[in-house]
């Protein structure tokens, strides 16, 4: 089984030397700690240091909230005196007394109920044992992420008299430490070395520059506190530092190619974004003359609009004066034929009483019949006044602006 390093758990082969560097000397503290005593890791992680403090202790048991790194932590380092287990910090599973040793490195500053990690150590801790703590110095940590920003996996760091103070309320016994990165001469025999001897000259550092804070807590008075020199395996300083800059001038170079690639797409971007703003520019240039277009058109619509209407006006006074004219030839007419009949019948009965007049009348009754025909010929005529009336009304209806009308839906019906 595999597990992500997400930069905050430590998995052995995925972190940087001096990473790691960091983690497994403070099990390699504790261990002195832990010869035949029962160890408590709490957040064990991946498992490594649970597995460190296994080789001194009499028996050791990991619990982490997670178990995905319990299950990596059974499979990669198993022993026989190793348990690991899910389980919390805050809330540990185990009966009180339960443990000689209780380590909790750099687990405090991810809990938001972080007193009750210090209360549950104290309860699972037999008579006479130690919680070792660590937790990273707030005012460097913030130095050092000042470009990345704040830890999103922290959510209280301490500086140092904060730590002391919230340690000594549970613990009246407290031995502070601070863990540095040093360099150093080492002088080893060629053919290994048994032990050694550590001369240090004053001081590595301070408590408000320091990495890390590391505390011995006990309930019951510790004696001595001597100070723990760690040297890893790949110990030669100047020839890890003349890789790492080989690393770095290889990955230099690297990333030089990535950005001449980089440069490359970046002038053809600019070059397809040129010609872009050129195309923008010309299509903006036919949409102005578009909208200049339609303009033209709008004014020209309102033209002819007001132009039909004019038309519509003048052909409405115009149809308005023919019905007028056609209704007074009608009335004449009307009048002409009424006189007629009444003259007929007029002439019907004088028609009687002057037959025997006939002869000296024949004069008048020709005359009476001209005017008749003469009546007859007006009475024609009015009919073809009418009829041509109604062709010059029937003209306007076929007129253009007329059938302009009636496709707006505008103007009289003829």
């Amino acid at each position: 089984m595999s597990t992500e390093f997400t930069g905050e758990r430590v998995v052995p082969g995925l972190v940087d030397v001096d990473l790691w560097n960091e983690h497994i000397s403070r099990y390699t503290f504790a261990a002195r700690l832990a010869r035949r005593k029962r160890v408590l890791d709490v957040g064990c992680g991946a498992g490594y240091g649970t597995a460190e403090l296994a080789q001194t202790a009499r028996e050791a048991m990991g619990i982490d909230v997670s178990g995905e790194a319990v299950e990596y932590a059974r499979e990669h380092y198993g022993r026989a005196n190793v348990k690991y287990e899910v389980g919390s910090a805050t809330e540990m599973p185990f009966a009180d007394a339960s443990f000689d040793l209780v380590v909790a490195f750099e687990v405090i500053e991810h809990l938001e109920n972080w007193p009750k990690l210090l209360t549950e150590a104290r309860r699972v801790l037999a008579p006479g044992g130690q919680l070792v703590v660590s937790t990273p110095n707030k005012l460097y940590y913030a130095e050092s992420r000042e470009e990345s920003g704040p830890n999103p996996f922290h959510t209280h760091e301490f500086e140092i008299e904060e730590f002391r103070a919230a340690l000594g309320e549970v613990f009246p016994h407290v031995s502070m430490f601070l863990e540095n990165h040093a360099d150093s001469l080492v002088f080893q025999p060629e053919a290994g070395a048994s032990g050694a001897e550590v001369k240090m000259e004053g001081r590595v550092g301070t408590a408000a520059d320091s990495h890390f804070f590391l505390a011995v807590c006990a309930n019951e008075m510790q004696t001595g506190a001597p100070a723990y020199l760690y040297v890893p395996s790949s110990a030669n300083v100047l020839r890890e530092r003349e890789q790492h800059i080989q690393r770095l001038k290889a990955e230099l170079a690297t990333k030089d190619g990535w950005l001449g690639k980089e440069q490359a797409a970046h002038q053809e971007l600019l070059r397809l974004h040129d010609g872009t703003v050129e195309e923008l520019k010309a299509a903006n240039g036919w949409a102005q003359t578009v909208n200049a277009n339609l303009k033209l058109a709008h004014a020209r619509i309102e033209e002819l609009q007001e132009e039909i209407e004019k038309q519509q006006r003048l052909g409405r006074e115009a149809v308005a004066g023919y019905e007028g004219e056609i209704a007074r030839i009608e009335e004449e007419r009307g009048a002409a034929i009424a006189w007629g009949q009444a003259k007929e019948e007029e002439w019907s009965g004088a028609l009687a009483a002057v037959r025997n007049e006939y002869a000296a009348c024949s004069q008048r009754a020709e005359a009476a019949e001209a005017l008749m025909e003469e009546r007859t010929v007006w009475a024609q005529g009015l009919d073809r006044e009418i009829a041509a009336l109604r062709e010059q009304l029937a003209a306007v209806g076929a007129s253009k602006w007329m059938r302009l009308g009636r496709r707006f839906g505008v103007g009289p019906t003829v």
